[in-house]
């Protein structure tokens, strides 16, 4: 790849690459119902080092309306996206109804792991594109120009990857991997993630996310995934904000489609 055709695809990737090492921190599930929480999240980690996000925004999220009928909410994302913010489609409703026969797995992954969430893990290629192409022309008719596109939860189909690829995604992310999907190539990196939904399951994110970042923080890029509902649970918002400080000296903040642009150059 030429040092253009790898450049044009994000004028900030010279700010990152003065270090070895990064971080991405994503904040999930914007939408205008989640406005008010994510601009705080967002202030709080520009006060702890953090100060571009990869901010995935859902375009309807829960059928509750489109985004871009919210005036207000649409100029908030423009403003971050001009401060460096990264702001990517996450899905399109964030929703997944339940099918007829579903086999056990599924039924564990899209009602256990992600409480009905799932809205990409087994949707075919045709709806899959619409929905992805849709979201697409709609950021961008509002002034906003999504490089990448993360399925909920994480679960993305092979149809509907293919699909986020047509559509002219240059990236998406699971929860273990990063991918270029220009290039096919496919990052190990593993993001910290937390579950809030009660008690045990929080207990356990705090375990087995500060287990998981000690072996995790000797990797070149470290992932933290943050969605709303974390911000209101003191003891994993102090952990978040712990972990990022511990590594505040080492590491550079950066977006995923930064990021995916510093691979490029690199290779």
């Amino acid at each position: 790849m030429s040092t253009i055709a790898a450049t044009e695809f994000l004028p900030l990737v010279a700010t990152a690459g003065v270090a070895r090492d990064f971080i991405v921190v994503s904040l999930h599930d914007v939408a205008p119902s989640s406005q008010q929480v994510a601009n705080t999240i967002i202030s709080e980690l520009a006060r702890h080092g953090v100060r571009v996000c990869s901010l995935l925004v859902v375009p309807d999220f829960h059928h509750q309306g489109l985004f871009t009928e919210d005036r207000q909410f649409v100029s908030w994302l423009r403003g971050l996206a001009a401060e460096g913010h990264e702001i990517v489609i996450h899905g399109y409703f964030h929703e997944r109804p339940r099918r007829a026969k579903e086999t056990l797995r599924d039924k564990f992954l899209t009602r256990f792991y992600t409480q009905h969430e799932g809205e990409f893990y087994d949707l075919g290629y045709d709806e899959a594109l619409r929905r992805i192409a849709s979201a697409r022309d709609e950021f961008r008719a509002h002034g906003l120009n999504p490089r990448g596109f993360v399925a909920p939860a994480w679960l993305l189909g092979d149809e509907a990857e293919r699909a986020a690829c047509d559509a002219q995604m240059e990236y998406t992310t699971r929860l273990r991997t990063v991918c270029d999907l220009r290039s096919g190539d496919v990052f190990s990196a593993r993001t910290l993630v937390y579950s809030v939904e009660n008690n045990w399951r929080r207990a356990v994110s705090r375990t087995w996310n500060a287990a998981m970042f000690r072996f995790l923080k000797i990797k070149p890029l470290l992932r933290i995934s943050i969605h709303p509902p974390d911000y209101f649970h003191p003891t994993i918002w102090r952990q978040i904000l712990a972990l990022i400080t511990a590594t505040s000296s080492v590491r550079t903040a950066t977006t995923y489609q930064d990021w995916i642009a510093e691979q490029r150059l690199r290779r």
